[in-house]
């Protein structure tokens, strides 16, 4: 179980309890955070680009190649920028923080 907080655009923090295997994005998406993830989690977009807490970034396994050249598009993004629906919660992650950008960017132009 991961205790997931999600800090939003007005600074307002939500907790949620989240099992292992469970995807960040869907996690938020359930929470009613503004994440989009337009291509569904195919890696096609950066709607779901989420900010790590510098704590917690660590934690995670390193975003793939893949995974980089998309963060290089999305709005905002900063040294501890992830894709939400790359982040598969698991045992090693007793509490995780993350922040909803201000901003997004739809590069698939829907």
């Amino acid at each position: 179980m991961t205790l997931v907080r999600f800090i939003g655009t007005d600074g307002k923090v939500r907790t949620v309890d989240a099992a292992d295997g469970e995807r960040l994005l869907d996690i938020a998406q359930a929470d009613g955070q503004p994440l989009e993830g337009t291509c569904e989690g195919q890696m096609a977009c950066s709607t779901c680009h989420i900010i790590v807490d510098p704590a917690d970034f660590a934690k995670l396994p390193p975003a793939s190649a893949n995974e980089e050249d998309m963060l290089d598009l999305a709005m905002g993004a900063t040294r501890t920028s992830r894709l939400a629906c790359q982040i598969w919660l698991d045992a090693s992650l007793a509490v995780l923080t993350v922040k909803i950008p201000a901003q997004a960017r739809n590069m698939q132009g829907r």
